[in-house]
């Protein structure tokens, strides 16, 4: 369930009380909002419904979400998330990732291989289009960067390969394919600031 909640929240590229401000301008209030908004998407999608449902979210809900709630879910060595959606069908991501445990899971390398230049905790940032449509999605990648260094598109399918690994899936998620969206989402608008996820 938590990890089917964190897929809706990434998809989304992808979530009580007191207002808590954090220095980058996402506050408790966001997340909680996001994460009633993951429970009724979430909902939906378990139960058969013709009607058309139209689920607005924004961007600080998500980074909100990502700050507050997505941490322990989040695979090691990948820390402070965040997302920002750029306009019609265009989003960009980044976050700090431990670029040794990539390079420690991989068998020997040449000298001319760039990520055997590459060490610690650096910034991974990755700006492409997002398109959907009846429930598949597909990430085409406009350009990607660490420590706001441009990296070409293999690198980053080794970072993304290493991180989306699952006993399901051990060769993690490959950057080209499409993949269904879950909750029977049909479809994900992506705007300047906000997504509308249609189910």
């Amino acid at each position: 369930m938590l990890r089917n909640r964190l897929t809706l929240a990434a998809s989304v590229c992808a979530v009580t009380a007191a207002v808590s401000l954090r220095a980058d301008g996402v506050t408790r209030r966001d997340a909680d909002s996001m994460r009633q908004k993951v429970a009724f998407i979430t909902q939906l999608g378990e139960r058969p419904d013709t009607q058309i449902h139209r689920t607005t979210v924004t961007e600080n809900e998500v980074n909100a979400y990502l700050a507050y709630d997505a941490p322990s879910d989040l695979p090691t060595g990948v820390i402070e998330p965040a997302v920002t959606l750029l306009g019609p069908g265009r989003i960009s991501a980044h976050a700090v990732v431990d670029l040794d445990a990539v390079r420690r899971q991989r068998s020997a390398t040449s000298a001319f291989d760039p990520m055997s230049y590459l060490s610690g905790r650096l910034p991974v940032a990755v700006t492409g289009a997002l398109t959907t449509s009846n429930g598949v999605a597909r990430f085409d990648l406009e350009s990607a960067t660490v420590s706001n260094v441009p990296v070409p598109k293999a690198m980053l399918q080794q970072i993304l390969s290493h991180y989306s690994r699952t006993s399901a899936n051990p060769g993690g998620i490959v950057l080209d394919d499409p993949f269904p969206l879950p909750a029977r989402i049909r479809e994900i608008q992506l705007l300047q600031g906000q997504a509308i996820v249609v189910q």
